[in-house]
């Protein structure tokens, strides 16, 4: 037994490193990690599947959903003593100049390294959606934004600027990319998703995985699976789900990640499905992540998961229960602090509840990753950042800055490079929905009005440090710079008089404001209305964890402000700052135009800004459809024909504005569309066509390809996207685009719940968005039923010829 073993290596060793082939960096990992496992008590076991909070919430503080009996967790030195898995957050739970964090985080590794007779340190994780979630660190754009740039090759650059930023500093892993597609926009958590399309999401979530690994930070996936999915876009509510919506939706951005991006982490749902909680979730989390996808990394929690499964679903009668069916269904870490892992494990193991083989599967997974890291062969003492080129004295590579430049200051966490960056991403996240000709601006008197025109935590989304610690910390300065719209339009037209009348809260609760904002639109050429969300945590925000909402009808009185603004006949400017798309029919017809940001970050201002004056081109395209009315959701473009409108129903869902729309400064035109007959069910068909600037001005046009299946064997969506191409051009110039979409792009879910190809029509659309499709055309798929493995085809490649 290895505990005998461990009893007499600490009898003849005393406070000695134990020896043995662990040590060892010539052998294989395997080898190292099977003779370290071998060594270990059932404690020291245990002591590698938790995590700690340093400094945890309080009461009315919250920054992560809490056990209802949860109490501070024991101290530091009790915990460490048998070892530790990981440490969370030293630099994202309270503002933390980073000089101070870094050596605050080198300090406590030292004292984990120490406090075990093997001397490994923990991983230290971060969050890291908009960007490394400490004070004073960059705040990119939201991930409704990464989907509105329809670019996954810019992702992947800010992705590896983040990881940059985190790997200096020693932190080894990140809690992001989210992968959850977007169901019901009425979920708080919708501005951390990146679309309603599962392959926009695929994509550009690997694109932010294969930047944050290439980085030397290990990316986690989240959250697997259906979190989105929850009844009413109620957050931790059970999600709503058949077999194939989550194969061929929910599903499949998690197996692009995986397969294309290398991530080595994942992170569960709080929710379930049909009845059974993530988890605990055996099939979920071992016969299809590791079983069937191949996943050989570690799975973690999200935060107090394992304790929900008694506190909450009511799976589990005790800690100890809950930690056996965890760890059975495949978690291999508890985040965020020790609870069910600690002692209630360890007493379930040796009472032989809990197989040891159990334990010991998931401490050899959490072993070889930090081998992989480096972590047991010297990283654990390292130096500053000044003195190690990664700032851990590991291994990983030093990631520069987006422009190539290696920064001054290794802990300036928003640095010069970063904002051009977040800049670069936030201008071409921008969507112009509308226009009469009023944008470019023009006018010399312009109103600036509206509750968010003059407040910069408008551009943020909560998983921005600033905006997820206002409850904790009211007072904190925002510790980095952040332009308001008013302050950027200001700086953007020079020129202009710019009246600002912001008013006061997100929900326009005062009727003083709405007056304020009338008589500026009546005195100016031009008003600029700015709408949207405000966000932050557990109903403390309109947007955010927790902060989820009825309708999607504008928050609190910006509806009515909206009313009597327009009403004045002054050309108004819409422009939304928000992080779920709201329903505009009531204000359509009446604004000059309509601009939509979704949480785009510190340089969000001036991006916009950039937009309404004509210096930037407007180049977004939306992630998400934007509905006409407040009600008839949740529905998004991948609906079967009976999910669309009809004469069967007195609701009709068809959104105000698709998915993939998105205005220029010019027009685009669609010619000479070319599609392959035919090809077997395990071949490739090339679909091209002719993109034409017959405008004016420069402007990108994104193409988009679309594929429908008019008769199969299961109900399918009128049509999929199944490819995109970002094409600049020139007034009058022209390119041609080719598509090489394999049959297995075609495969779906079968009655059989095996993934297939069959043979028959596949229709064809290409255009500028999901409802504006001029080109079509078909292809057919000869030969048999042709049953998809997991080496599928999962993209489609795509070339841009100029003509």
């Amino acid at each position: 037994m290895a505990d005998t073993r461990a009893a007499r290596e600490m009898a003849e060793t005393g406070a000695a490193r134990p020896a043995g082939s662990w040590r060892d960096p010539r052998l294989p990992v395997a080898e190292r990690v099977a003779d370290l496992l071998d060594r270990m008590t059932v404690e020291e076991k245990a002591a590698q599947l938790v995590g700690y909070w340093t400094v945890s919430a309080r009461p009315g503080e919250e920054v992560a959903p809490l056990p209802d009996d949860f109490g501070e967790p024991p101290p530091l030195e009790e915990v460490m003593a048998a070892g530790l898995g990981q440490l969370t957050r030293v630099f994202g739970t309270a503002p933390v100049p980073p000089a101070e964090g870094a050596a605050r985080l080198r300090e406590l590794q030292a004292r984990v390294a120490a406090g075990n007779r093997f001397g490994i340190p923990a991983i230290a994780h971060e969050e890291c959606l908009t960007g490394f979630m400490a004070f004073s660190a960059t705040v990119f754009p939201s991930p409704l934004a990464w989907g509105a740039t329809f670019d996954p090759g810019l992702v992947e650059e800010m992705a590896a600027a983040i990881g940059g930023s985190m790997r200096r500093v020693g932190v080894h892993q990140g809690l992001a990319p989210v992968l959850d597609v977007t169901r019901d926009p009425r979920w708080g958590r919708t501005e951390e998703t990146i679309g309603e399309d599962p392959y926009l999401v695929g994509l550009v979530g690997t694109a932010y995985v294969r930047g944050l690994e290439r980085s030397g930070i290990v990316a986690t996936l989240k959250h697997f699976a259906g979190y989105a999915s929850s009844r009413a876009g109620r957050n931790h509510a059970p999600a709503a789900l058949g077999p194939r919506e989550l194969a061929d939706v929910v599903l499949e951005p998690f197996v692009l990640a995986l397969r294309e991006g290398g991530a080595r982490s994942v992170m569960q749902s709080y929710s379930d499905v049909d009845g059974i909680p993530a988890h605990a979730d055996e099939r979920l989390l071992t016969g299809l992540l590791r079983d069937e996808l191949g996943f050989t990394g570690i799975v973690v929690s999200d935060y107090f998961g394992i304790s929900f499964l008694d506190d909450w679903h009511g799976v589990a009668g005790s800690t100890g229960e809950a930690a056996a069916l965890a760890l059975r269904a495949g978690v291999d870490v508890e985040l965020p602090t020790v609870r069910c892992y600690g002692a209630p494990l360890v007493e379930m193991v040796r009472s032989g509840a809990i197989p040891v083989e159990h334990l010991d599967r998931s401490v050899s997974r959490v072993l070889t990753l930090k081998y992989e890291l480096g972590l047991l062969d010297g990283a654990a003492e390292s130096a500053p950042p000044s003195e190690s080129p990664d700032g851990s004295g590991g291994t990983a590579p030093y990631a520069e800055s987006p422009d190539g430049e290696q920064p001054n200051d290794p802990l300036d966490f928003d640095p010069p490079g970063h904002r051009r960056l977040a800049r670069r991403i936030a201008e071409q996240s921008v969507v112009l929905l509308a226009n009469d000709g009023v944008l470019p601006l023009r006018a010399d008197r312009i109103a600036v009005t509206g509750p968010l025109a003059d407040e910069a935590r408008a551009m943020l989304g909560c998983y921005s440090f600033p905006n997820h610690m206002t409850g904790r910390f009211p007072d904190m300065p925002l510790g980095v710079d952040i332009p308001t719209l008013a302050e950027a339009l200001r700086a953007e037209l020079p020129e202009a008089e710019i009246d600002l009348a912001a008013g006061h809260g997100v929900e326009v609760a005062d009727d003083a404001d709405i007056a304020a904002a009338v008589a500026a639109a009546r005195r100016a050429e031009v008003c600029v209305l700015a709408l949207g969300d405000r966000a932050d945590l557990f109903g403390r925000g309109t947007s955010g964890e927790g902060c989820d909402a009825e309708t999607l009808a504008l928050p609190g009185r910006q509806a009515e402000l909206a009313d009597a603004v327009l009403a004045t006949g002054t050309p108004t400017v819409v422009v939304m700052l928000s992080g779920r798309p709201y329903a505009l029919g009531d204000i359509v017809d009446r604004a000059a135009a309509i601009v939509q940001a979704f949480f785009p970050g510190e340089e969000g201002g001036p991006a916009v800004a950039g937009v309404l004056s004509g210096r930037v081109e407007p180049s977004g395209r939306l992630p998400v459809s934007v509905p006409r009315g407040p009600g008839g959701q949740p529905t998004t473009y991948l609906h079967s024909r009976t999910g669309g409108p009809s004469r069967w129903s007195s609701i009709d869902p068809t959104p105000l504005f698709p998915f993939g729309h998105g205005l220029t400064w010019t027009r685009f035109s669609y010619e000479a569309l070319e599609v392959d007959p035919s090809a077997p069910t395990d071949g490739t068909i090339r679909v091209t066509a002719t993109v034409r600037n017959t405008g004016d001005r420069p402007g990108t046009e994104v193409v988009q390809l679309y594929l429908g299946d008019p008769v199969a064997s299961v109900v399918r969506p009128v049509r999929w996207l199944a490819g995109w191409a970002r094409v600049r051009l020139e007034p009058g110039a022209a390119a041609r685009v080719a598509f090489t979409v394999h049959a297995d792009r075609t495969g779906f879910t079968g009655a059989d719940l095996r993934r297939v190809v069959e043979p028959g029509r596949i229709d064809v659309a290409v255009g500028a968005s999901s409802a504006d499709l001029p080109l079509n055309g078909s292809f057919t798929l000869t030969g048999p039923v042709r049953v998809l493995g997991t080496d599928r085809v999962l993209t489609v490649p795509v070339e841009v010829t100029p003509c």
